[in-house]
C-alpha cells in the first residue's frame, strides 16, 4: 500500500474545519444532527465551599473512583482506586453487574465515611444531561453496549444501588462529559476570552462554554432557566458548557482503511472521526492496513512502534500524524463557532486530556501535541490563539467534584 494514504494537505484540513463548523452550528439549532452539541445544565459555582465528595470516572478502558477534597478553593485528590471495565470486560452485562462491579471499586476506599453524600460522575459516553444534573444515556460508544441502561438517567440508579446494597447515604450525583469535566478544571487558567475542553485518548470529543443565547435549540427553555435564576435555584450565567459529541462527526476525505474499520465495528456508520483518530482504533486502522490479525493493539501499542526501525513505521507514522492533524482541524471548526458567535474572541485557553494527546514519541517529547499546535496555527482565524495549557493531574476527577459542589 502506498505510505501516503493517510497524508492531508493544509487546503483538506480546512476543508474538514468548515465542515465541522456547519455541523456543530446545525447541532446548535436543533436535536438530532450529527454533531449532538448536548447542553449540560451543571454550571460550575465561582467560588467553590470547601467539602469532600466522590468522584466516578468512567472511559472506555477503566473504571476510576475517587476522594477529593477542597479547602480554601483548592482541590486535592486523597485516595483513588480503579478497575479494568472495558469492552470485553462488560460483555454481556446488564446494568445491576455494572452497578456491582463500580460499588466493589468504590468499596475499597478507605477515605469514605458518611460525610460524604455528593457524587461528581464523569461519565465518557454521549448522553443527554437534566436540568437536576442527572443524564440521559443516548447511546454506547468505545464498543461497549449494556442495551438495558440505553435512554435511561446513568447517576440515579447508580446512587440508588450504592445505597440499597453498599448501606451509603449518598443525596446528590452530577453526572458531566469527560470533555466538561476537563473544560471545568481548565477554568481555573485566567486571562482567556474563551474555554474549551479537549479529550484524545481511547475515545475523543471536544466541549466548550457557549453563549445562552447562541444555542438556538434552547429558546423554549430560557424561561423556565430565568425563573430558576429569580427563585436563587442557579447563579445569573450567560454561558453554559456544550458537550459536542465530535466523535460522531463524519468528516470529509476518509479512506477505505477507514470504511473497513467501521464495518466490523458494533455501531457501524457511528463515530467516524473518533474511529479516525481515538486510541480505541488506531491500532485496528494499523492491523487493516496491513490485513495481518497478528497485529492486533491498541493506539499506546502504535505509539511505541513508531519509534521501532521496520518497514511498517511509515504506514504507523501516517496514521499517528493524520490523527494530529485531524485533531488541530476539529478544533479549528469549533474556534470558528465560537468566534463567529463572539468576534471579540481572540484568546482560548485549551484544555486538554488523553493517552494519545500527550503520547510521547520522537525522544520522549510530546509530538502529537506539539503536531497539533504546528496545524492550528495554519489553520485558525486570523489573529485568534489557542493556548493549550500544561498537562493537568487527574484533570476528570477535579472537574467532576467541581460539579459535585455546583
Amino acid at each position: 500500500m502506498e505510505n501516503n494514504i493517510f497524508r492531508l494537505t493544509t487546503e483538506e484540513l480546512k476543508n474538514v474545519a468548515n465542515s465541522l463548523q456547519k455541523k456543530i452550528e446545525e447541532g446548535l439549532e436543533k436535536d438530532g444532527m450529527e454533531i449532538s452539541c448536548i447542553p449540560t445544565y451543571v454550571v460550575p459555582k465561582k467560588e467553590i465551599t470547601d467539602g469532600k465528595v466522590l468522584v466516578l470516572d468512567w472511559g472506555g478502558t477503566n473504571f476510576r473512583a475517587a476522594i477529593v477534597e477542597f479547602k480554601d478553593g483548592n482541590a486535592k485528590v486523597i485516595e483513588t482506586k480503579k478497575k479494568l471495565l472495558n469492552a470485553e470486560t462488560t460483555e454481556g452485562f446488564k446494568a445491576d453487574d455494572l452497578h456491582e462491579a463500580m460499588a466493589a471499586t468504590i468499596g475499597e476506599l478507605t477515605c469514605l465515611d458518611s460525610s460524604v453524600t455528593r457524587i461528581g460522575y464523569c461519565f465518557s459516553y454521549p448522553a443527554k444531561c437534566e436540568v437536576n444534573g442527572d443524564a440521559i444515556l443516548l447511546r454506547w460508544t468505545k464498543e461497549i453496549n449494556i442495551p438495558d441502561m440505553i435512554g435511561k438517567y446513568v447517576g440515579e440508579p447508580l446512587m440508588k444501588y450504592l445505597n440499597d446494597h453498599r448501606k451509603t447515604n449518598f443525596k446528590d450525583i452530577k453526572v458531566i462529559n469527560d470533555t466538561v469535566a476537563c473544560l471545568f478544571a481548565g477554568l481555573s487558567k485566567t486571562g482567556y476570552d474563551s474555554y474549551m475542553g479537549l479529550i484524545v485518548g481511547t475515545g475523543t470529543n471536544m466541549a466548550s462554554l457557549m453563549r445562552l443565547d447562541k444555542i438556538k435549540k434552547l429558546n423554549p427553555f430560557l424561561g423556565f432557566l430565568k425563573s430558576l435564576l429569580r427563585m436563587g435555584v442557579i447563579e445569573e450565567i450567560s454561558s453554559i458548557p456544550v458537550n459536542l459529541e465530535s466523535g460522531n462527526f463524519y468528516p470529509p476525505y476518509l479512506t477505505d482503511i477507514d470504511n473497513s474499520v467501521d464495518a466490523l465495528s458494533n455501531n457501524k456508520g457511528n463515530q467516524r472521526f473518533e474511529k479516525a483518530i481515538s486510541g480505541g482504533y488506531l491500532g485496528k486502522l494499523y492491523k487493516t492496513a496491513f490485513g495481518k490479525n497478528e497485529y492486533d493493539f491498541d493506539g499506546e501499542d502504535l505509539t511505541n512502534l513508531i519509534n521501532i526501525p521496520e518497514k511498517q513505521v511509515a504506514v504507523a507514522q501516517g496514521i499517528y500524524d493524520r490523527s494530529a492533524k485531524l485533531v488541530a482541524a476539529s478544533l479549528a471548526g469549533l474556534v470558528q463557532v465560537l468566534v463567529a458567535q463572539d468576534p471579540s474572541i481572540k484568546k482560548i485557553c485549551l484544555a486538554a486530556d488523553g493517552s494519545v494527546f500527550w503520547s510521547k514519541v520522537k525522544g520522549n517529547k510530546t509530538y502529537y501535541k506539539e503536531l497539533v499546535d504546528k496545524e492550528l496555527e495554519l489553520l485558525l482565524p486570523k489573529g485568534v490563539s489557542v493556548t493549550v495549557i500544561d498537562e493537568m493531574a487527574d484533570p476528570n476527577l477535579i472537574g467532576s467534584a467541581i460539579a459535585a459542589l455546583s
